[in-house]
């Protein structure tokens, strides 16, 4: 997706992750409402995703995590100012990414760091009797737009992997220095608060906005919400590209998570 032409404010690019077991068609409002309002936007597939379970049984969680920075490379080398976003998994990977790359700041939905799921607590046992079990995550909300991209079945595998994902991005968090916008879903059946508490505790952002969302599912980019993060999103990623880096003031904003 190409920004329109804008001599106003430097060229500005978004790397967007999707969630775990998902596919870009997750994040799609996000990124084409985005790309309307004039950033250059890329969503990239992560390995073993949109294939079968089969093949995301096979990845390894770093290769996640190369191939969300390999897009944000890309954008990086074809823009003035990158900036990463990320849905649940994607969020950690947003997050992630920010410690290891010059960004200008991070924008995360319902991002993940633990689970509701019971069945992960004993994933070690489950895994001697299975390779499989029932997707981890929610299905499509009544009311969402379109096909979220998941597996019917997640491989177990694929959830340890994730887990060490989560455990390696908790460790990373005190670096991530770049402005930080983070939605919560009030109700939210798959991520608990704690994942966004601890984010929020653990990040050394010099700006933090929080936003809640009161009628989204996990998948809120795919929501009735979808628009107003959107809208928010835009406007932060906007107003830390107008500001220059030395001005960025110690703020906290919103409600607590």
């Amino acid at each position: 997706m190409s920004p329109r032409a804008d001599e106003s404010r430097p060229r500005c690019g978004v790397a967007i992750c999707h969630g775990f077991s998902g596919a870009p068609s997750s994040v799609l409002p996000w990124a084409e409402g985005l790309a309307a309002r004039g950033f250059d936007v890329e969503v990239p597939l992560l390995p073993g995703h949109g294939t079968n379970w089969e093949d995301l049984e096979r990845r390894q969680w770093r290769e996640w995590a190369e191939c969300f920075e390999d897009a944000c490379s890309r954008v990086a080398a074809r823009t003035d100012l990158l900036f990463v976003a990320g849905l649940s998994m994607g969020g950690a990977l947003a997050l992630r990414a920010a410690t290891r790359l010059n960004v200008g700041g991070v924008a995360v939905v319902n991002p993940g760091l633990g689970f509701y799921d019971w069945r992960v607590r004993y994933l070690g046992a489950i895994r001697l009797f299975r390779r499989t079990t029932l997707p981890i995550d929610e299905p499509a909300a009544p009311d969402s737009v379109g096909d979220e991209g998941d597996y019917q079945v997640t491989p177990l595998a694929a959830v340890h992997e994730l887990r060490l994902l989560f455990r390696d991005t908790e460790r990373t968090l005190r670096r991530v220095t770049a402005p930080l916008i983070a939605f919560k879903s009030d109700v939210d059946p798959v991520v608990p608060p704690s994942s966004m508490r601890r984010i929020l505790g653990k990040v050394a952002s010099r700006e933090v906005d929080f936003v809640p969302l009161h009628s989204s599912p996990h998948v809120a980019t795919r929501g009735v919400e979808a628009h107003l993060i959107v809208e928010r999103t835009a406007e932060f990623f906007t107003r830390c590209a107008e500001r220059p880096e030395t001005d960025t003031p110690v703020t906290r904003s919103g409600h607590n998570a």
